[in-house]
């Protein structure tokens, strides 16, 4: 789940030093783009960048004449459909995916909840795939975005396996707290897990946002190690009786995901293209 609390203008990480090379600017650019500004303005644009309005009007006019950006006609602008294009071209997600949504589908149609699939990439949980229907709780996650680690299932799962100098720079860089139940003292969370790390499963009440609950497990690569974790999330007043039907269906459908994993699975792509959990600098 993701709930960040971003003001509307709020330079994203990778837009805040544009650099001098020109592939630099261009994703500055991209960048600026996010779930809180799906549209921008060319004013908005250089405010979030940093960039000169001279060289944001001609990157911006380059871009929607290769389709990576598309202009509206009261001159805002949106990412365009070759970026989806390109994105679903990536091979980890791509692979992973295909793997993963047969097994997806199946824990959703036993639980009728939302379930979601996350993998490691930097300091948060991207996530990678979501089901969920007309039965399940509402909530503002969704495919490509991003949540913290500490305060979500999926996250702890994520970050329990994840390198020791992982786990350390998230707490040096502090624990924000989104909901009074959110964890943000570094030693109950280390302690949380550890249990992670102990029992397979990862709980997570109302830490990110009030009414929803969620559990998540992980599944593991060809080599054995943790390359993404799956959940599910419900309301919180149901989640605590249907614990005992989820976490079983969980545990399988994770199972499942991992064991087609190890058999070297490729859709187009070469054997070993789900990558383990590192410590990635973005």
């Amino acid at each position: 789940m993701i709930h960040p609390t971003i003001l509307p203008m709020a330079t994203p990480r990778d837009a805040r030093k544009p650099g001098r090379t020109v592939s630099s600017r261009v994703f500055a650019l991209l960048n600026a783009f996010s779930p809180e500004r799906p549209a921008l303005r060319l004013v908005e644009l250089t405010a979030v960048t940093g960039l000169p309005v001279s060289t944001v009007h001609r990157i911006a006019a380059e871009l929607v004449e290769l389709g990576a950006l598309k202009k509206e006609r009261d001159g805002v602008y949106r990412i365009g459909l070759r970026m989806w294009e390109l994105g679903a071209l990536c091979p980890q997600p791509r692979t992973l995916r295909d793997v993963s949504l047969p097994f997806i589908h199946d824990l959703y149609e036993a639980t009728a909840e939302n379930v979601h699939l996350a993998v490691l990439d930097g300091d948060e949980a991207l996530y990678v795939e979501r089901v969920w229907g007309r039965r399940s709780v509402g909530v503002v996650s969704r495919v490509g975005g991003r949540s913290p680690l500490h305060a979500t299932g999926v996250g702890k799962i994520l970050l329990a396996h994840a390198p020791r100098e992982l786990q350390q720079a998230v707490l040096a860089a502090g624990l924000k707290r989104y909901t009074p139940h959110t964890i943000v003292m570094p030693g109950l969370l280390m302690r949380s897990l550890q249990e992670v790390r102990a029992t397979g499963i990862a709980r997570c009440a109302e830490e990110l946002s009030l009414g929803t609950a969620s559990v998540a497990t992980p599944i593991h690569g060809p080599d054995g190690r943790v390359v993404a974790a799956l959940s599910v999330v419900s309301h919180t007043v149901t989640h605590t009786r249907s614990l005992a039907a989820v976490e079983p269906a969980l545990r399988l459908a994770a199972k499942s995901i991992s064991r087609e994993l190890a058999k070297g699975y490729s859709a187009g792509d070469p054997p070993g293209t789900v990558t383990p959990i590192r410590s990635a600098a973005r």
